[in-house]
């Protein structure tokens, strides 16, 4: 039911989800991340604890792959999951149980994996892990997005795809960007256009927003100049 890439730039260390799928708002239960900690997505027959749980888990210090590894360990209904982690350091670790729909698995490496199931075959998540790959040095947002359309390009999900998601975290507990297709028609489509609009007009305000570092804000800091 959906293909999700999940990653940490070691340029930047932003962490963030992106994902596709066939059921309606995606990035409801599906995509999590926090500032400083990394990035999880949770899929196929999903729980989203290994979400919370695996954030929290992270924060404590354990890797991905420690914190992938006891979680399915705990879970009962691990066959029916599937899931993708990586943490702050760029380790990443995935999970395709043996009852997920088919074509289902999973391709993971330093600092991203890529994971997938209802698939029309390999070459999905192939294709999104090739365009992750070349899209090095341009912004985590672009390679995230560029890596969804390449996927999608391929057939993806073997019943299209309705909703979308890319979740980026910076440095501050609020996203960096937050783009979501609950419903659409070609939701990948739609979220090149969010993504477009939002550079322009939703960006510059999440750039002005206090930080932990700076209270203030520079648009409180902007706007008290022009007061004066």
């Amino acid at each position: 039911m959906t293909f999700s890439l999940v990653a940490r730039c070691a340029r930047t260390g932003q962490v963030g989800v992106g994902a596709v799928t066939a059921m309606r708002g995606v990035g409801k239960l599906v995509c999590h991340a926090q500032a400083g900690v990394g990035a999880v997505a949770t899929q196929a027959t999903m729980n989203p604890y290994y979400g919370y749980d695996g954030l929290r888990m992270m924060s404590d210090g354990e890797s991905a792959q420690e914190t992938l590894s006891l979680l399915v360990s705990r879970d009962p209904g691990r066959d029916l999951r599937q899931c993708g982690m990586v943490d702050l350091a760029g380790n990443s670790e995935a999970w395709t149980g043996s009852r997920t729909p088919d074509w289902s698995g999973h391709l993971n490496g330093e600092g991203y994996s890529a994971q997938g199931n209802r698939l029309v075959g390999p070459e999905t998540l192939e294709a999104v892990v090739d365009t992750f790959y070349s899209t090095e040095g341009e912004d985590l947002v672009e390679r995230l997005l560029r890596a969804l359309e390449a996927g999608e390009a391929t057939g993806a999900d073997k019943e299209g795809a309705i909703s979308s998601n890319i979740t980026i975290l910076d440095t501050e507990e609020y996203p960096l960007w937050d783009l979501r297709v609950d419903h659409a028609g070609d939701a990948v489509a739609e979220l090149r256009r969010l993504y477009e609009e939002f550079s322009e007009h939703l960006l510059p305000v999440v750039l002005g927003l206090p930080t932990r570092q700076d209270p203030l804000g520079p648009a409180a800091r902007e706007a008290g100049a022009g007061a004066v």
